[in-house]
């Protein structure tokens, strides 16, 4: 509805120019007429004396035209910028709200994956394999995070991790062997989560490819298991659960509510702190690409250097998960951008 604003006062502008273009062209030839009407009255001496007062009033209604037509363009001129500036903020505070929508539709998402990471810690099974890894113990736990991935489909893998770093078992390990007794000592997750303070604490990281899960797109989340599954008993080890982050992401980003002229003209983005693109609706830029779209608050619009129009909307968090700092981010190009 802003473009159509936009668009109709652009029409308007464009039309009464024209027509003002055609006014001020009968008022010249009016004037003209005016001035020759003048110079013969002066030719006929004393009996054009009278057509002098006809030629001169002629040539006050001509200038009369042209102040009003000068006037009306002025102020025509005014209104639909101002028409351009309404049809700006609409358009540009729509994106935003978008913008807004999709990063908090992620939030929720996420804010259950870390209330699941977080119980399922102190699933009997977990701590079991971690507080005495013997073969069945392991077994059993293996198999109850396999019944856990049959009902939570959003995941890739689940891994227990012993305080030493090394995988213990994993959900899936015919589909991931790779990560069957790996070593995780070194990633940022598993020492973050061995620095937990209790059990309602867990970590989470920006979006990563991970090598052990076939280079697949995650967001690992993380927690301690500790000793009898209590919030404040001794770590035992780490429980990280692997959320397959391009297809989730894939839907939100595709799914905005946009009409079909403006699609193609759209591009709808997650990014993180820095700009990097962590899903678009197009595909493109896949955490390579940065996008530098200047926020100047948590959440606004401005246009960029090629004309397009910028949504864009800091992440607000969502119960007790505060977000990682990621924008959701539209840019919409105008036709002739």
């Amino acid at each position: 509805m802003s473009n159509e604003v936009v668009a109709v006062a652009q029409e308007v502008s464009a039309l009464t120019t024209e027509k003002l273009g055609e006014i001020l062209k009968i008022a010249q030839m009016t004037k003209v007429l005016a001035i020759n009407a003048r110079v013969e009255a002066a030719r006929a001496g004393k009996s054009g004396a009278g057509f002098a007062v006809v030629a001169d009033e002629v040539k006050a209604v001509s200038q009369s035209v042209q102040t009003i037509s000068d006037e009306l363009a002025a102020g025509l001129a005014e209104r639909v910028k101002v028409l351009d500036s309404v049809g700006t903020h609409i358009g540009g505070s729509r994106l935003a709200d978008l913008a807004l929508n999709m990063i908090d539709v992620i939030d929720r998402n996420l804010y259950e994956r870390s209330c699941d990471v977080r119980w399922w810690a102190t699933d009997s099974a977990v701590v079991g394999a971690c507080t005495d890894p013997t073969r069945e113990n392991v077994s059993h736990a293996a198999e109850r995070l396999g019944v856990i991935l049959d009902s939570y489909t959003v995941y890739l893998d689940l891994w227990i991790v012993d305080i030493h770093g090394n995988v213990v078992t994993n959900a899936r390990p015919h589909q991931y062997p790779r990560a069957a007794h790996a070593s995780v000592a070194d990633a940022e997750w598993f020492k973050q989560a061995m620095k937990t303070e209790d059990g309602t604490q867990f970590v989470a990281t920006d979006i990563e490819k991970n090598t052990h899960l076939d280079g697949a797109q995650v967001a690992t989340y993380a927690t301690a298991v500790r000793k009898a599954g209590r919030a404040d008993g001794e770590i035992i080890g780490v429980l990280g659960i692997f959320f397959d982050w391009q297809p989730q992401a894939r839907a939100v980003v595709q799914g905005v509510r946009l009409t079909d002229a403006e699609r193609d003209l759209t591009r709808c983005l997650l990014v993180d702190r820095s700009g990097r693109v962590l899903a678009s609706s197009d595909d493109r830029g896949l955490l390579t690409e940065t996008v530098n779209f200047a926020p100047a608050k948590d959440h606004g619009y401005h246009s960029l250097v090629n004309g397009s129009m910028c949504g864009y909307a800091l992440t607000p968090g969502y119960e007790t998960y505060p977000g990682m700092g990621w924008y959701g981010v539209i840019v919409q190009e105008t036709e002739a951008a």
